[in-house]
């Protein structure tokens, strides 16, 4: 190659830097995932794959009343004409849209095996199925080739496809959608037919209405497999109105004298997995007053789980309680009604703003398909009058076509046609020039006359056109509409473990220094003294009642929750903590707390801050734990804990390692979930961040009580009269406490002074 070839090479050469292309070429992929895969379309609420499915079944004629064919055929037409891609993932997305406890109304009619609740994904390949498009599917099919729908070219555009299918109810709300884009994501769940065309017929008729306005008809998701919607009405609409939420639905049951009948499941829950779960708990003894477990589900009843109780006095209710609460028998969904809207842009859309897009949709929808009727109308019409005139001048007309060497341009000419009605005249056959015909083309421009004046008039009008949307919408509605199955249920209370199945009893749970944790039963009088494992001591130690959460707090100033029932038993060694639980980077634990909901909890850092908070607030269900205390740099975490409430006239001691005390009002303390805290008493910034002196001792001491300051061996008692010179203001220096008791260990607050 030449220099100036060369040269001239690499100026064609496009270059830019790798950060650019990576960021172009992501862009891309995400918006082509965001719109052409994951997300829905408002107007007729399918993804790309499921609208080409629904296509290329109506271009095999697989409608609802033809025999059923191959899947693997349909499957092969999708991919071949409109879809190339995998057809493992194709096939998928016809499944699920065949399976009736995954879609609201299925929009195809499978026969073979299709799968199951128990397991949706054991279905059979596709060469062993067949298919054909449902009955619903008419309301997003009907009108596809009446001038209603855009047409694209498929991917290599040797054909053409629709962009969008033209839906006659709203199917993006009925049959609802789920889907994973690129920083965003779609849960819009299923609606009944009826509940949501009133809603749309309310809307036309008040363009204004408000979203508590739509909910009166629009009571809430119906999802296929029915159960019982417990969300409160408050929260569905604020669902309703942002587009995000969460809804619960729990199983319908009933109860027969000594036996629980469970009928049906929430959405996507596992006969065999509840019925696992179940047993799972029966084998532990945590659920003793239940003594058997049947699964009698079959056709005629798809869901049918018998619990047989031990006797017929015993709660329903709470066992149910029970288990709502530890099985699937209860679930929670998000919503997140995340649609592709008209705009082509991905947007959350509230049930308002949904509703008038696709009303939107339809208006434009029914007024494109009404002038495409009266364009072939008007066209119809024009060639009647031409051929009218034929009939007229008939014997002239045979003359022409007889004698003319160009029959057409003569009848143009001679009778001013057009060039559709010369060869429409030209195209009559010889038996249509019976006095009959021409009668019948007198009614039928008259009935077609009246037709394009109706639509003409339909498409002058706003209110008529909407009045036309609107009962075409109730007249779908009472074809393709059912009863719903959801059941609403108000003023359910949530679901919480039905501790009273184990015996409640006193206990005392320890953990030792080399993190090891166990439980025994009754109260120690001095936890302190009890012995561990072997070159092991106690750590830390508390008493309760087994109904209760231990609770550990690690260096770190974060939570753990414990269960008293998985603890080890003080009989054996016990078992390492990190069994349980799962320390933040491996921080150490420290302290061990237990006690009601309600209790008090004095949390200090010894560099002077600190708050109160509830053991409720310390409680968490993961095993990692939650953060409570934001701990400053090398701060130790000192603990009290209140096991009566606090009460006005109380007061919070602290004492610093030089030996100053301070007594303040408890009530100036605020109380939190969690935080830094505030300051409780003054230490100069110098000595803090030196730590020459820090807290070493606080406790909460009520207006009754005395003051017990523990300095070694020594005591010193203090009576309320006796601290008043070290009373103060939150956050101030306090005095120094006498020689010889400065070095404070720990405060008790006592009811009895002792000498």
């Amino acid at each position: 190659m030449t220099k100036d070839a060369a040269s001239e090479s690499a100026s064609n050469t496009e270059s830019q830097s790798m950060r650019d292309f990576a960021e172009k070429a992501y862009l891309n992929y995400a918006m082509y995932v965001i719109l052409d895969r994951a997300l829905p379309h408002v107007s007729d609420g399918l993804k790309p794959v499921q609208r080409r499915i629904m296509y290329a079944m109506s271009e095999l004629g697989l409608k609802a009343t033809s025999k059923y064919k191959k899947s693997a055929r349909t499957i092969g037409d999708v991919l071949g004409k409109f879809h190339p891609h995998g057809d493992a993932a194709c096939y998928e997305a016809m499944v699920l849209m065949a399976q009736p406890f995954s879609y609201r109304y299925p929009l195809v009619d499978g026969q073979g095996n299709w799968g199951s609740v128990d397991d949706p994904k054991s279905f059979a390949a596709m060469r062993y199925t067949e298919a054909r498009l449902a009955a619903y599917t008419q309301v997003l099919l009907k009108e596809l080739g009446e001038g209603t729908v855009t047409w694209v070219s498929n991917f290599d555009g040797t054909l053409q496809e629709p962009a969008r299918l033209p839906a006659r109810l709203p199917n993006v709300l009925l049959n609802g959608a789920s889907g994973i884009a690129v920083g965003m994501a779609t849960d819009i769940p299923p609606h009944n037919i009826h509940e949501v065309v009133g809603a749309c017929a309310h809307l036309l008729d008040h363009p204004d209405a408000t979203t508590a306005a739509l909910c009166a008809y629009v009571s809430g998701p119906d999802y296929p497999t029915g159960g019982q919607l417990i969300t409160s009405k408050a929260s569905l609409l604020a669902m309703y109105t942002s587009g995000r939420g969460s809804i619960q639905l729990r199983a319908t049951y009933q109860h027969e004298h000594k036996v629980l009948v469970i009928t049906a499941l929430p959405y996507q829950a596992s006969t065999a997995k509840v019925m696992l779960q179940i047993a799972q708990q029966m084998q532990l003894k945590k659920l003793p007053m239940v003594i058997d477990l049947q699964d009698q589900s079959d056709e005629a009843s798809p869901v049918r789980i018998i619990l047989t109780l031990r006797s017929a006095r015993i709660d329903t209710e709470a066992v149910m309680a029970h288990l709502f609460a530890t099985t699937d028998l209860q679930k929670q969904f998000r919503v997140n009604m995340n649609v592709i809207g008209l705009d082509q842009r991905p947007r959350v859309m509230g049930l308002k703003v949904l509703c008038q897009q696709w009303l939107t949709y339809r208006q434009d929808t029914v007024r494109s398909r009404l002038t495409h009727r009266l364009e072939q109308v008007q066209a119809r019409l024009h060639i009647i009058e031409g051929l009218l005139i034929a009939y007229i001048n008939l014997d002239r007309v045979i003359q022409i076509v007889r004698e003319a060497e160009d029959p057409q341009s003569e009848l143009i000419q001679c009778f001013d046609l057009s060039i559709v009605q010369a060869v429409a005249i030209l195209n009559i056959r010889l038996r249509q020039l019976a006095r009959l015909e021409e009668t019948a083309l007198e009614s039928e421009r008259a009935e077609l006359s009246a037709e394009a004046a109706r639509l003409q008039s339909i498409l002058n009008s706003e209110k008529r056109l909407k009045q036309l949307v609107r009962k075409e919408l109730e007249a779908d509605a009472r074809t393709f509409g059912d009863v719903r199955r959801t059941v609403l249920v108000e003023n359910v209370p949530a679901a919480q473990q039905m501790l009273e199945t184990a015996p409640i009893e006193s206990v005392s749970v320890m953990i030792s220094e080399q993190g090891w944790i166990h439980v025994t039963k009754g109260v120690s009088s001095d936890l302190k003294t009890l012995s561990f494992k072997a070159q092991d001591r106690v750590l830390s130690a508390c008493s309760g009642i087994s109904n209760q959460s231990p609770v550990v707090i690690d260096v770190n100033g974060r939570a753990y929750t414990l269960s008293v029932a998985d603890l080890p038993s003080g009989r054996t060694q016990g078992a390492p903590l990190t069994k349980f639980i799962k320390p933040h980077q491996g921080a150490h634990v420290n302290h061990l707390i237990m006690g009601a909901a309600e209790d008090a909890v004095l949390l200090v850092q010894d560099v002077g801050f600190g708050f109160v908070t509830r053991i409720q607030d310390l409680i968490s269900k993961n095993k990692a734990g939650k953060s409570i205390l934001s701990v400053v740099k090398d701060a130790k975490v000192l603990i009290s804990h209140f096991k009566s409430a606090m009460s006005e006239g109380d007061v919070i001691a602290v004492v610093t390692s030089e030996g100053y005390l301070l007594v303040f009002d408890a009530g100036t303390l605020p109380v939190l979930q969690k935080g830094k805290g505030c300051m409780l008493m003054r230490i100069p910034r110098a000595r803090r961040i030196t730590r020459a002196e820090v807290i070493t001792a606080v406790n909460w001491v009520p207006q009754s009580a005395a003051m017990k300051l523990q300095s070694g061996r020594r005591h010193l008692t203090l009576q309320p009269k006796d601290w008043a010179s070290y009373v103060g203001n939150r956050g101030s220096r306090g005095r120094l406490l006498p020689r010889g008791f400065r070095q404070v260990q720990s405060i008790q607050a006592v009811f009895k002074a002792q000498s």
